[in-house]
């Protein structure tokens, strides 16, 4: 039987025709050509059959412009299915987390795609998509659209139900299903991956992180280091150092930041933190969990741990971006805390409200608004922002309203904030974490833990210099009240029970400081823990110091406790190995950290600058040093 060679044109959309002499087309709208010989044709075989459906499903993963995603990863891995659903090759022009901009390969085919992120919302949408496809798919080599990392995640599942899945196996059924040729190595190497993304992290958690949570103990007395097994190959695993921990309750204010962070490098891992501030305002991390996802469990079981850790809990103040239910578990374990919201997380909600209808400039005085009530100490202030907002547009308030501003504004927010806002610790951790190869949980977690040592070390000899009673920034914002104070007038008021210790301050207004209660009517001293202008203004007038009235967590003393303890260094990495005698136990012996290997190969370190010894080089004609042979200048004797 003859090789002849017939031509399907596939579309999106399109309708599949076979004419009299079995020709084979698509018809309707833009087409995109595809050569190939008459028992090659997928739609003529059973198995064509069911390739054709897979790939149909595919065939619509782009839509064109206006489509949304989640993300920029979502947009790609779509990407990807369409271009192996039309059989074409692609490359990226831009590729970051903002914007991903792709155009076809093949020569002359103008075919390119622009996605971004909306301003006015998170999500990532297809803005443009230029030129239709002329390249012909016979030219397509279909193994390279077939990469490692996505032949592990098709044949991931298949291979959890059939460890015996051989690679020859697998490059058959990806061209059968995919029409993707696929060779023996690659095959291999998708297996691979496949395997250790099922396997590596459940091994490590019952092998490496028992014992890492023993030397933990051993080594940091009083810390807290938990690991449970889950089920299909999950873990969650809980870190409190003794050092952290004790800083925290006797140095820092009662306030802890709860957050999610992604590693790069370990996209299947996700950090849970605690963190407080010190009275520098700079982050304080107490507790640390590595778990497979943000979920409401992960927090519940997160929350659990945190308290049995804490020898006290007390009255705590959360601040939190409320999702995956953490207001409902911080309440539910932590009963007489107080909650809030995170300022920077609140603000994106905000935005994500403001559609492309408005005005860059009139999204930015609606954001300024929102800060401003935020940050007002008093009812009648947030009321002023509200009208303000209000003015532009009813919905807009209405929605900061239904927002329970007791999470958020100062004017309602009952929890001991003390000025702090933000706090930047995943930026931090992410800082101290290699960007460029992925680590191990144990690694990780060590990594995290040297960089705490070295940071506790540093802010400890910092502060050893100190010779004001209190920190250095809360000396300046002492300094800078000094200065508004002088423009304000006092005058002595009795309270109606005697008290001799009430004041009325006038600085455009009344306001009235008792210095029994560290209270102004301003609220500012309350919100902050530093006294106003009003009551500097008083202090000056009855000869009294302000510097003793300002919270204990802004006091040198204060900062030292914070960092007057050490996380201790860990041994060498030793771990138990499984016995085959059941009477023996397990038998300790030294075992390297389990790596994930990259591609390519390996790139050497460079050698530390302060010890390398750099050889001269040395003329092999004239002797002399500091050149070569093919430079040397000395003219050749006769």
């Amino acid at each position: 039987m003859g090789s002849k060679q017939i031509v399907a044109v596939l579309q999106v959309g399109g309708e599949f025709k076979t004419d009299d002499d079995g020709q084979m087309s698509y018809s309707g709208g833009e087409a995109h050509a595809m050569h190939v010989k008459n028992h090659a044709v997928a739609a003529t075989t059973p198995d064509g059959s069911k390739r054709q459906k897979i790939c149909a499903s595919w065939e619509n993963a782009i839509t064109g412009a206006g489509q949304v995603f989640e993300g920029p990863k979502e947009f790609r891995d779509a990407l990807h299915k369409y271009a192996i659903a039309h059989r074409f090759h692609y490359r990226f022009v831009k590729n970051d987390s903002s914007r991903v901009t792709v155009e076809c390969t093949a020569e002359g085919c103008p075919w390119r795609i622009h996605a971004s992120k909306s301003p006015a919302k998170k999500d990532f949408m297809i803005k443009k998509v230029f030129g239709s496809h002329t390249c012909e798919s016979e030219s397509v080599k279909s193994h390279r659209l077939a990469s490692q990392k996505w032949v592990a995640s098709v044949i991931k599942e298949k291979l959890r139900d059939s460890p015996n899945y051989r690679p020859r196996d697998i490059a058959n059924d990806l061209q059968r299903e995919y029409g993707l040729s696929l060779n023996y190595s690659q095959a291999w190497r998708g297996k691979s991956i496949a395997q250790k993304e099922l396997y590596s992290s459940h091994e490590e958690a019952c092998n490496q992180l028992p014992w890492f949570c023993q030397r933990i103990v051993e080594t940091n007395p009083g810390s807290a280091a938990t690991v449970e097994a889950l089920e299909d190959s999950k873990f969650r695993f809980f870190v409190a150092f003794h050092a952290s921990i004790q800083g925290f309750v006797h140095g820092c204010r009662p306030l802890l930041f709860l957050d999610v962070i992604s590693v790069k490098p370990n996209k299947h891992w996700k950090l849970l933190a605690a963190t407080s501030v010190d009275g520098e305002g700079d982050m304080f991390p107490v507790a640390l969990s590595v778990v497979d996802d943000e979920s409401q469990e992960n927090w519940h079981w997160f929350l659990e741990q945190l308290k049995a850790s804490l020898p006290v809990s007390g009255e705590l103040t959360f601040i939190s971006n409320g999702k995956c239910g953490l207001l409902d578990e911080v309440s539910l374990i932590f009963p007489d805390s107080y909650h809030g919201y995170h300022v920077n997380y609140f603000i994106e909600e905000f935005k994500a409200q403001l559609d492309d209808s408005w005005s860059e400039e009139l999204k930015d005085t609606m954001v300024e608004h929102v800060k401003k009530a935020m940050y007002s100490c008093k009812v009648d202030e947030f009321n002023q922002c509200i009208e303000l907002i209000k003015v532009e547009s009813d919905k807009l308030a209405e929605w900061l309203l239904e927002t329970k501003p007791e999470k958020w504004s100062d004017a309602f927010f009952k929890g001991s904030r003390l000025g702090q806002y933000t706090c930047n610790v995943p930026e931090t951790i992410l800082q101290w974490v290699p960007s460029r190869y992925e680590l191990s949980v144990v690694q990780l977690v060590d990594t995290i833990r040297c960089n705490l040592m070295e940071m506790m070390y540093t802010r400890r000899e910092y502060s050893n210099s100190w010779t004001e009673p209190l920190t250095p920034s809360t000396n300046q914002k002492i300094q800078e009240e000094m200065g508004k104070a002088l423009t304000h007038s006092v005058v002595c008021s009795t309270g109606n029970d005697g008290n001799n210790n009430v004041f009325e301050v006038c600085d455009g207004a009344v306001n009235v400081v008792n210095i029994d209660t560290w209270d102004c009517t301003c609220r500012k001293w309350h919100v902050s823990g530093i006294p106003c202008s009003h009551a500097i203004a008083v202090f000056e007038r009855t000869d009294h110091n302000p510097l003793d009235f300002c919270a204990k967590y802004f006091t040198t003393e204060c900062y030292r406790l914070t960092y007057a303890m050490s996380i201790n260094p860990i041994p060498d990495i030793v771990v138990a190995a499984p016995s085959t005698d059941p009477s023996q136990g397990a038998a300790l012996h030294q075992s390297p950290i389990l790596t994930r290997r990259q591609v390519g190969r390996p790139k050497e370190k460079p050698a530390d600058p302060r010890i390398a010894i750099k050889r001269a080089v040395r003329c092999s004609r004239c002797k002399g040093y500091g050149h070569n042979k093919a430079t040397c200048k000395v003219p050749i004797a006769a």
